[in-house]
């Protein structure tokens, strides 16, 4: 029985088929695995008086071998996870004043090679998992201690190409007997995957939240930065986006990370602007971080000021995010440098 990648409702059915038992010995197993992080349940109340079946059970659920391999500390808290297969991933934890926030990886790499992205000049080895997926979460609240209450799909690989893996782990993570993190305090940040989108939609839990990350408006710049772009281009990405269904909040976020001399004029500005007139957005502007592949440069602080200022200009809610974890490679587009050895 793969734990990670179970609900209670489906461990209970599992237990029922297999034992005879129900959902008081389902819920027990449950509740110490999630809320607990424990691996050993025979001395927990459910099965005091069941020894055997305890036994039993500790043979039977399994658990992803591999642990964490390496740990760096800044603002940010980075970590390495070894898979079964010996292949490595990259979490990032963010703690706030408000909310602890886990960066999550769902892929080994990634196929779609945003050019100024890490993760995607390492190429792609393969979908993670749902119980790799959920792992990660369970290594950062109980194994470092962080009290992750909300999730970001942003780490290593595109969310939206493994998506079977993603919603089941959405559905674990936020299973109310279990790790409890609802999908109002999840989001889903895709490249402009549309075929994605529209599975997604089809199938969505309420007040999960979207992210597209853009970084241009115009076609020939987008194809030349996100290869994505040339599979789903903007007019179709746009199209998706409309019919996007909106839960409470009503926003879709938009990643513009700014690349010094190449989309950070005035005319790039107007472009965002054009594309995203009529959709319900949230723009965050991130300077690019200056690490990752590729020629690129990192805009002056006055010039992602400007860009700010000329997409308020228009109406548009901006917001100029700042990098953080920079030092340890954790930052946008930063995650699965240090495990290839792409430094700058």
């Amino acid at each position: 029985m793969d734990i990670l990648a179970l609900t209670c409702a489906e461990v209970t059915e599992i237990l029922h088929q297999r034992y005879g038992k129900g959902q008081y010995h389902a819920a027990g197993l449950y509740h110490v695995v999630f809320r607990h992080g424990t691996r050993s349940f025979v001395s927990t109340p459910a099965f005091i008086h069941s020894p055997a079946l305890a036994k039993r059970l500790e043979q039977d659920v399994r658990f992803p071998s591999g642990g964490i391999v390496a740990l760096q500390r800044e603002e940010v808290v980075k970590f390495a996870l070894s898979l079964e297969d010996g292949a490595l991933i990259e979490s990032v934890i963010i703690p706030g004043p408000r909310r602890t926030t886990l960066c999550l990886s769902t892929q080994v790499g990634c196929a779609w090679g945003c050019r100024f992205c890490a993760t995607g000049a390492s190429g792609f080895m393969r979908n993670l998992s749902t119980s790799e997926i959920v792992r990660q979460v369970m290594a950062a609240r109980f194994e470092l201690g962080y009290p992750v209450d909300n999730i970001v799909f942003m780490g290593m690989g595109e969310p939206l190409s493994n998506l079977d893996s993603v919603m089941q782990a959405i559905r674990v993570i936020g299973d109310q007997r279990g790790l409890d993190i609802a999908p109002s305090h999840i989001t889903i940040s895709t490249a402009g995957h549309v075929d994605g989108i529209l599975r997604l939609a089809a199938m969505l839990p309420p007040n999960l939240r979207l992210a597209v990350s853009l970084n241009a408006a115009n076609d020939e710049l987008r194809n030349f930065l996100m290869p994505i772009n040339r599979a789903y281009p903007l007019a179709t990405l746009k199209e998706a986006l409309a019919a996007w269904p909106l839960g409470r909040g009503g926003i879709i976020f938009i990643e513009y990370v700014l690349l010094a001399g190449l989309n950070d004029t005035h005319e790039h500005a107007r472009e965002l602007y054009r594309f995203l007139e009529g959709l319900p957005v949230r723009v965050n502007v991130i300077a690019y971080n200056g690490t990752g592949p590729g020629p690129f440069r990192t805009p002056m602080p006055e010039d992602v000021r400007r860009f700010c200022t000329w997409l308020a200009e228009k109406k548009l809610f901006v917001r100029q995010r700042s990098p953080r974890g920079q030092g340890i490679l954790a930052a946008c587009g930063q995650l699965g440098a240090a495990l290839h050895g792409q430094h700058d």
